[in-house]
């Protein structure tokens, strides 16, 4: 039986929403197999666990991302807005940059990748219990990655100067070159000159790259 150092011994009651009936199951079985873990409540879709999420009383939830109809960000993101008191940790075959740092930002407290050995995903739980943030190796190496490039990217923006810096913001309130000038009180040719400046400086090639750059940091 796998235990926990700091985990007492009340039981941790867990749910889980998954679409896969085999999956639901077979994590339930999995989880309930250390002994302190109580899976008390399962849900095959968010909609199904919005309706019912005030009268749980579980430690916290995992949450599957690709469900049908409202995802699972998505449902963690309603439980945010609507303040309800649920931790999740998100449970899932998704493996995309995008999708990671969406649901972190919509308020999951760890991100797991399905497939990992049951003992793994039990100590996951216990992690969670104790307060942690339990996340796969993958998950934790492409956060790490993500924060070096943004570290990255941060430097290469402090290059501008401060009027290319008030032209990208500029772009990225949707003006186009002459309402920029117009603005600026300088000529199309100059803001194009600055423009050119800036995808140097920051490495870019299009004006949609450069405005997430200004946008991660503003």
């Amino acid at each position: 039986m796998i235990t926990s150092k700091k985990v007492d011994q009340k039981k941790i009651k867990i749910c889980i929403v998954e679409d896969d009936d085999e999956i639901r199951n077979l994590t339930k079985q999995v989880v309930e197999l250390s002994g302190n873990i109580k899976c008390s409540d399962t849900f095959e879709n968010a909609e199904m666990f919005l309706q019912n999420c005030d009268d749980l009383d579980v430690d916290f939830v995992l949450m599957d991302i690709g469900l049908p109809g409202i995802s699972g960000t998505e449902c963690v993101r309603l439980c945010n807005i609507g303040n309800k008191k649920i931790d999740f940790i998100m449970y899932t075959t998704h493996f995309v940059a995008d999708e990671v740092f969406e649901a972190l930002r919509a308020g999951a407290k760890g991100y797991i990748l399905k497939g990992s050995q049951p003992h793994q995903l039990i100590q996951d739980i216990y992690e969670m219990a104790d307060g942690g943030s339990p996340m796969s190796p993958q998950i934790s190496r492409l956060v790490a990655d993500s924060f070096s490039q943004v570290s990255s990217k941060n430097v290469n923006l402090e290059k501008l100067t401060r009027q290319e810096k008030e032209i990208l913001g500029d772009l990225d309130q949707g003006l186009n070159y002459k309402e920029i000038a117009k603005l600026r009180f300088v000529s199309p040719h100059t803001v194009r000159s600055h423009i050119r400046n800036i995808y140097e400086k920051l490495h870019v090639h299009t004006k949609l790259e450069a405005i997430r750059i200004y946008q991660k940091h503003n």
